[in-house]
């Protein structure tokens, strides 16, 4: 087995997960937070819909969580 082939790690990506918290400690050390802030309070609601709308349609699927009746058992 070759050493340079990156290992699946499953539920618990202890490397992705480390690159998200890294990434975004750069970002909020970047100073640009106050001003992604205030591009996004003056978005339009309608503009801020369709982004959404076009970022969900290229997820693999939706999250069953989002839309569910936790009242009602799954499968």
């Amino acid at each position: 087995m070759s050493q340079d082939k990156p290992k699946n790690q499953g539920e618990g990506d202890r490397e992705s997960a480390n690159k998200y918290i890294k990434d975004t400690r750069d970002f909020v050390e970047s100073g640009k937070v106050d001003e992604a802030a205030e591009r996004a309070k003056d978005q339009d609601p309608a503009e801020a819909r369709a982004a959404e709308k076009a970022g969900r349609e290229r997820a693999k699927e939706l999250d069953p969580a989002v839309h569910r009746e936790h009242d009602k058992p799954t499968r």
